[in-house]
């Protein structure tokens, strides 16, 4: 199990790291501007980098992946959303993807039954478990646009009335809070319970898990637990935005925790497995339109070739076709 207990031990370091320095050494400054400005520049320079890597490399056939019929002859159904023909219909199946997680909506998983017997199954709570954290982070991460406006544009605050309708605590309890939580118990448990997939699981995959957990309980302790000046933490962010370098004022420890575990996630990001939040949208076996029937794909790596017609062929090879009794268009 320590491939679990060693990412889980590495996230509470990192916690316990801006909490001591803000409370015993008043070094606020660093983890309120510094590393959050090396943060950013890290995350925005490395996910610039990874697409153009990803840009560059040439995709000489098309290699879509489909589940539906394609364009064919105008009496055969094509089916426009699992095999699109154009790049319209391409993005609206890349967009549902992304919004919807399609593919992992349609996802099987086998077992070995007594007998021995494999069956497949549906796989539907990976695909709720996914969708609700995804949609929860999003959520989140749109209320916290508030931090970065004078007055917050009006669909924000909407979000959070919507959020926080059922008003059981004081100050309101936000439901994607305990979403996140519960999706991200979901994932971490099933890594551990499920044989196959502990045995593939690496620490790389449990660390991100425990990150965002620590983002989302120092969040949760900030708003629930230990009162933060929201006014200061305000201003700094609109600071940070603004590309001043003033110093925080008089804010708790914990949200220097909150945003030094932010800004390591924000450098971990362009170098994990995360940037598939980026790759989706370069994935050839998505972004492409299914048109190899109609459009003609040549590779860009294979050397110009000599041709030649039959006239010449003939030319060179009649004695030899005369001989052998083939018939010959010229005598």
């Amino acid at each position: 199990m320590k491939k679990v207990f060693i990412p889980l031990i590495m996230v509470a370091l990192l916690a316990l790291i801006p909490y001591v320095a803000v409370t015993y050494a008043n070094m606020s400054y660093l983890f309120g501007v510094i590393i959050p400005y090396a943060a950013a520049f890290i995350f925005v320079a490395g996910f610039l980098w990874r697409l153009f890597d990803w840009l560059r490399r040439p995709v000489p056939f098309p290699i879509v992946t489909t589940c539906g019929q394609e364009k064919s002859l105008d009496w055969v159904k094509q089916n426009h959303l699992e095999s699109p023909s154009t790049r319209f219909g391409a993005a609206v199946r890349v967009l549902s993807e992304v919004l919807f997680f399609r593919s992992l909506f349609r996802n099987t998983k086998a077992e070995l039954h007594t007998g021995p017997e494999l069956v497949y199954a549906s796989s539907k709570w990976l695909w709720m478990g996914g969708l609700a954290f995804h949609w929860s982070l999003l959520i989140i991460g749109l209320r916290h646009a508030r931090f970065f406006f004078l007055e917050p544009p009006a669909f924000i605050a909407a979000l959070e009335h919507a959020d926080s309708f059922l008003e059981l605590t004081l100050p309101a309890f936000f439901m994607t809070d305990a979403i996140v939580l519960a999706a991200l118990t979901f994932l971490v448990a099933r890594r551990i319970r499920d044989a196959k997939l502990r045995i593939i699981s690496l620490q790389t995959d449990f660390f991100p898990l425990f990150l965002i957990g620590g983002i989302v309980l120092a969040g949760m302790g900030m708003r629930y637990l230990e009162k933060v000046d929201i006014l200061s933490i305000k201003a700094l962010m609109m600071g940070l935005v603004s590309f001043s370098f003033e110093a925080p004022g008089e804010i708790g420890a914990l949200f220097f925790v909150h945003l030094f575990l932010v800004s390591m996630l924000a450098i971990y990001f362009p170098f994990s497995k995360l940037m598939h939040a980026g790759a989706i949208f370069l994935s050839p076996t998505r972004n492409l339109a299914n048109n190899s029937r109609e459009k003609l794909h040549r590779n860009p790596w294979n050397k110009p070739g000599k041709f030649r017609t039959y006239a010449e062929y003939e030319d060179e090879f009649r004695e030899k076709m005369k001989k052998a009794g083939l018939p010959v268009e010229k005598d």
